[in-house]
């Protein structure tokens, strides 16, 4: 009884979690404006009309350079920064740690109104660059996090044998310490690329004149009939994402087998 009764809860929190998220591709290609059971019938026009809709390819490829960008300097920034902290004793190791997280602990809006005022204290305009920024306050102590277990489980003797050989720190890095760590660099370059792209709060406010596509779609759900579209570009958006989470967790996980077998050898 108590089995049964654990797997109808299970089955419920998938439930609940997955079936709204489903939803959005049985309707983006209802062959309606209206969101309403029973179907009208299936269409693809929706998609055909992302096509041709200008504003939200200038969106998309502003979204693609502020997750680039981010994700490229926040992998570079947190791969040292998780260096340094399984490398060498910190004094006051877990306050370091813990002021790096503290973004991820902010509520994105009271981050990006506090972004905001900085920039206008500095006077700086609004624009992308600004969007990357804040977008790497979060997404740095995500990458700090997948590379420091990564770093964990490295075998530091195999360093210090490429230093007993005549290597020098900057060559270990390259011919050692960096094809072991790939899998974890790649892993954290999708989890902060995914991240910095659907992230809305912070890209509304700093973003200026320059919308994300986070920011363009909220601006076209003022509009009834631009709804199935939107629907369309979030099914699009969902699929990407899930396919490129699942990539970074097989990428960590072949990194993981491969510590295990050069353990086992």
């Amino acid at each position: 009884m108590k089995r049964h009764g654990l797997l109808a809860y299970a089955l419920f929190y998938l439930a609940f979690l997955y079936v709204p998220g489903l939803l959005l591709p049985l309707f983006s290609f209802n062959d309606s404006q209206f969101i309403a059971f029973p179907l009208s019938g299936f269409t693809t026009r929706w998609y055909a009309g992302l096509a041709a809709d200008g504003a939200m390819q200038q969106a998309l490829a502003n979204s693609l350079k502020v997750a680039t960008a981010t994700a490229l300097l926040s992998t570079l920034l947190g791969l040292t920064a998780a260096r340094a902290v399984t490398r060498y004793r910190l004094r006051a190791k877990g306050a370091i740690l813990g002021f790096i997280a503290l973004p991820l602990f902010i509520p994105d809006i009271v981050l990006g109104i506090a972004l905001l005022l900085l920039l206008a204290a500095l006077a700086l305009p609004l624009s992308l660059a600004g969007v990357v920024l804040g977008h790497m306050l979060v997404c740095i102590p995500l990458s700090m996090t997948v590379l420091i277990a990564r770093f964990e489980g490295f075998d530091r003797n195999l360093e210090e044998a490429s230093a007993d050989l005549g290597e020098n720190g900057w060559m270990t890095f390259w011919r050692v310490t960096f094809p072991l760590m790939l899998p974890g660099i790649l892993s954290s370059l999708l989890l902060t690329f995914i991240t910095s792209f659907d992230e809305f709060l912070v890209a509304y406010f700093l973003s200026g004149g320059s919308a994300t596509l986070p920011v363009y779609i909220w601006g076209q759900l003022r509009f009834p009939e631009r709804l199935p579209m939107v629907l369309a570009l979030g099914a699009i958006i969902l699929t990407v994402s899930v396919g490129l989470v699942a990539l970074a967790e097989v990428l960590r996980n072949s990194g993981v087998k491969a510590d295990k077998r050069r353990v086992g050898a």
